[in-house]
């Protein structure tokens, strides 16, 4: 068997470094041609290595490792079109800004655009989806080159991770003998004394007092403010702004994916039924702020989204650690670039106790009447209604859970029917591109290091998109409860004018797929349970989720009847709500 010296070190000098620098997770889809990366990969001794033959599943994978990790992780694959299916996770990594670092091997330059087989244009294939892109040199057996490619893999990383977080791309050109030798001393020893060859030092930037001061005489005598928060996973940054939130006497409209609705800390202020209540145009003119403050992307609420781009006297002021333009309304007229937690300490700092005010209370009167009715009119319910399946699934999940949560209808139904809790409960999804494709594997991505149990909440077609991703926890032994709703085709789609158009709207929209999941669920060695009342979804959670493996529990719901009761339960609430504001 040939094997490469040159190439050896070369390689494992690049896959050191990223050791170095705290990077100890690689999801690796089969091939010939990344055969360096992936021996050295599954042989240095501080990298675990997760193998997913469909590269498209595994770059979701890898989203949920890295969400979960909060640092990047490294993806690798061969030459040609396995490449080119890292792209719909290259999208959602770039939009929810995931650290992910895509080593794509390739083809020398002499066998480029020369009809070699699997050889494809991979010199910026993403498009400007990356943060960075190299085009690596070839393997040389010579110092310089080694310490060459250690400064490559210490770039990638700080890129990866450095504010906004996304994706670097590396292509590795490497000529036959592709595999390494294994047996060569010193594999993984550095040519210099340093802990890392390039050790990147970040920051975030913080606001200076003076201008602190300006933004808080921007608010000076305005009751009427609201604070949004989007997508957050940082625990100190929801201490913080609880705190100014109290000292402005300004509610949270929180989304669910802020941590704000869950856990033991006090919910004074936390709105969690804007959605619902913002569908009424009435409440609108009671509830319309003056001046909004918003940290995070834009929340999942059409309803929210259409408020702020319908009012453009509304003052927003928009608070985001990176330079990135994230405001679909076009009516900010603040972008504010520093550390969001700290810009909410540094205002409590230099704010004065605000007593209530009639906004404040109304919108608190407002969200316990939508709590209060929410609870009553689904507890009236007795069919498998979708949101009831949120809200009791609330109650069933055991405390210190992660959900994660597919998009279309689920992440909405979550958005309208999951309440403020004690539960410290963790909200994820994926909201960067807001696609349906691969949501099975970011969330088995996400219980193969969450310390926590991990559930999905899922639709039929989301699922179906991704039932390749089943495998990876058939091949990695991962836990992992999936709760499938299944209304036989797009159930979004009930809700948009499409659906008023009969002829044609169950071919094109509808989609109905008509499939058996349990046979799917077998096929991936999977625990298969179909759900038909509410006492046995109760029975369920507490005899039989915290079984080892793969479980799917199937719950069939009608998408038809789901339209009027999900509008007529939100209409009898907007009436309550209205009856008593306007006492």
């Amino acid at each position: 068997m040939k094997t490469s010296d040159s190439l050896t070190r070369f390689v494992a000098s690049f896959v050191d470094e990223l050791t170095r620098l705290g990077v100890n997770k690689a999801v690796i889809s089969p091939g010939s041609r990344s055969t360096p990366l992936a021996m050295l990969m599954a042989e240095h001794p501080k990298l675990s290595c997760y193998m997913n033959i469909d590269e498209r599943s595994a770059g979701f994978f890898a989203i949920g490792l890295a969400k979960e990790k909060k640092k990047p992780v490294v993806l690798v694959c061969t030459s040609g079109t396995a490449a080119a299916n890292y792209y719909p996770a290259i999208v959602e990594a770039r939009y929810a800004r995931v650290p992910l670092i895509v080593l794509t091997a390739d083809r020398p330059h002499e066998l480029r655009d020369v009809g070699a087989p699997q050889a494809i244009d991979q010199v910026q294939m993403y498009g400007n989806y990356p943060k960075w892109f190299v085009d690596v040199a070839l393997p040389e057996e010579e110092v310089g080159m080694y310490r060459y490619v250690r400064t490559i893999a210490g770039r990638a990383f700080a890129i990866s991770a450095s504010h906004p977080a996304g994706v670097v791309h590396l292509n590795f050109p490497f000529r036959e003998p592709l595999i390494p030798n294994l047996s060569l001393s010193n594999l993984w020893e550095a040519e210099d004394d340093r802990l890392s060859y390039l050790h990147t030092i970040q920051g975030l930037p913080q606001l200076e007092k003076s201008q602190i001061k300006d933004i808080a005489d921007i608010m000076k005598g305005i009751a009427k403010g609201l604070i949004i928060c989007g997508e957050q996973n940082d625990s100190e940054f929801i201490s913080a702004v609880k705190e100014m939130s109290g000292k402005l006497k300004y509610p949270i409209l929180a989304d669910p994916l802020s941590q704000l609705r869950s856990g033991k800390s006090d919910k004074q202020g936390i709105i969690e039924g804007y959605d619902s209540i913002l569908k009424d145009p009435e409440m609108i003119n009671i509830l319309k702020p003056e001046l909004i403050i918003r940290f995070g992307p834009m929340p999942v609420s059409k309803p929210l989204m259409l408020m702020l781009k319908n009012n453009p006297d509304i003052t927003q002021i928009i608070v985001d650690p990176s330079e990135e333009y994230r405001d679909p309304t076009l009516n900010a007229a603040h972008m504010i670039v520093c550390n969001h937690t700290k810009f909410c300490e540094d205002l409590s700092e230099i704010l004065e106790e605000c007593v209530s005010n009639q906004f404040y209370n109304d919108w608190i009167l407002s969200n316990t009447i939508y709590q209060d009715m929410i609870e009553h009119e689904l507890g009236q319910i007795n069919d498998l209604f979708e949101g009831k399946i949120v809200r009791e699934l609330q109650h069933a999940l055991p405390d210190g859970s992660c959900l994660v949560v597919g998009s279309s209808m689920p992440i909405r139904d979550v958005d309208t029917f999951f309440r403020n809790t004690d539960k410290e409960i963790r909200v994820l999804a994926n909201r960067g591109a807001n696609g349906i494709d691969g949501v099975v594997s970011t969330a088995l991505g996400i219980s193969a290091v969450s310390i926590e149990p991990a559930f999905l909440l899922i639709g039929d077609l989301s699922f179906f998109h991704d039932f390749n991703g089943l495998l990876a926890a058939k091949m990695n032994n991962l836990d992992l409860t999936i709760i499938l709703v299944n209304n036989d085709g797009g159930g979004i789609f009930s809700f948009l004018p499409q659906s008023k158009e009969e002829k044609h709207f169950e071919t094109l929209y509808g989609t109905p797929i008509g499939i058996d999941f349990s046979k799917v669920v077998d096929m991936y060695q999977g625990e298969y349970e179909k759900i038909n009342s509410w006492d046995e979804l109760h029975t369920y959670f507490r005899d039989k989720w915290s079984n080892r493996g793969l479980k799917v529990i199937e719950i069939e719901t009608n998408r038809t009847t789901r339209v009027n009761i999900h509008r007529e339960l939100l209409d009898h609430v907007s009436q309550e709500i209205r009856k008593v504001l306007k006492q």
